[in-house]
């Protein structure tokens, strides 16, 4: 449609195409080259690590990292429910049995508390605590990672962090998804940069990120003909994916900087409407890169119903995420909490965030919304 404003779209900086000719000139049209080599380094020096390894997608990472923990069919692996069904189905696709934690009010995402309650009723029920947790950095704002860590390394348990939509945030100056074991990070269309489709784990060494890069092309053994002991999987960026990604690179931290320009320009024009609380980060130990600008709307605003009055002004919101527990596939796991995500859900509203957005198109969008409040 002419003149829509979208929720989240690719924003392109205008050198991809040259990595992808090169590509071309080179004839490196395979998920192996010098693209894919050149944007693991460059995604390796903006988050100041050593060892990342470029996926096919960030539920290839989560499925990798999963894999690389050694969760095995039957393992109980905990995650945050308030998320994107991504950050779960891997669990199943090892054979595992998800774990589902509510989130707390400040950052939306797992809580502590609520981790603590399920670790010590799963050790109860099982008779083993349980493999693994999967904390979320939801709409790319920071979990708490500090109390967190703390639980996980008390009882021994590896943390994976799905940093999918928090590239570029911060939690206490250090970079989401470097913080716990494995990190995974998205580089989908709507992500904060993109490769088309693509993900990356970030491996705590060498040594595990050449394992992931063997589970990811086929876990073909080193003879001269093809010989497999263990099941891979076809999971390797292409090279010209990630020549796209090179050239992202160049633009990412400029594509976080406006995310966080729209969000200030939400959390300011909406301040004096009762009804609209903006997320935001709770303190100086959280930097947000805003993937998503989200309010919550209070006193009784359906979050659909003004959904649907700016969709007939052309612009697309979406829903905050249904929690997993209240998904039919996940329904009947454990889970644990006092309902937060499902009142966050009954509540919020996504706005468009695109970092292509102008000024102007922000504004169109916060005066939608103020005439739609007082309708």
């Amino acid at each position: 449609m002419n003149n829509r404003i979208l929720l989240s779209v690719a924003h392109m900086g205008g050198t991809e195409q040259k990595w992808i000719q090169k590509a071309f000139d080179d004839n490196w049209i395979t998920p192996l080259g010098p693209n894919v080599n050149e944007f693991e380094s460059r995604l390796a020096q903006y988050l100041n690590q050593e060892n990342v390894v470029a996926l096919s997608a960030g539920t290839a990472a989560i499925h990798l990292g999963l894999i690389m923990l050694g969760i095995k069919p039957g393992d109980e692996v905990i995650c945050q429910s308030f998320t994107f069904a991504a950050s779960t189905n891997p669990i199943k696709y090892v054979g595992a049995n998800p774990v589902l934690v509510d989130s707390e009010s400040e950052t939306w995402n797992m809580c502590p508390i609520a981790l603590e309650e399920a670790i010590n009723e799963r050790k109860k029920v099982t008779g083993k605590y349980p493999a693994a947790i999967i904390v979320v950095h939801l709409y790319g704002m920071p979990a708490k990672m500090d109390e967190i860590m703390c639980i996980a390394n008390k009882y021994n348990i590896p943390v994976l962090e799905d940093a999918a939509e928090a590239l570029g945030s911060e939690y206490k100056g250090i970079k989401c998804g470097t913080i716990g074991r494995y990190g995974a990070l998205s580089f989908n269309g709507n992500k904060i940069i993109t490769t088309s489709g693509g993900g990356a784990l970030i491996c705590p060494d060498q040594e595990s990120a050449q394992r992931v890069i063997f589970y990811s092309t086929q876990a073909r053994e080193n003879k001269p003909y093809y010989y497999h002991e263990v099941v891979g999987y076809n999971y390797r960026l292409s090279n010209i994916c990630a020549g796209i990604g090179c050239g992202q690179m160049e633009v990412l931290q400029e594509h976080v900087n406006r995310r966080r320009q729209i969000h200030d320009i939400y959390a300011n024009e909406l301040s004096d409407i009762c009804e609209i609380e903006v997320m935001s980060n709770p303190s100086s130990d959280y930097n947000s890169n805003y993937w998503l600008s989200t309010i919550l709307l209070n006193n009784g605003t359906s979050p659909n119903d003004l959904r649907l009055k700016l969709e007939l002004d052309n612009i697309e919101t979406r829903l905050l995420w249904r929690p997993m527990h209240m998904q039919p596939i996940y329904e009947s796991a454990p889970f644990y909490g006092n309902g937060t995500s499902e009142s966050l859900f009954d509540k919020g509203l996504c706005l468009p965030s695109s970092s292509s957005l102008t000024d102007n198109d922000v504004e169109k969008v916060i005066t939608s919304i103020k005439k739609s409040i007082k309708r």
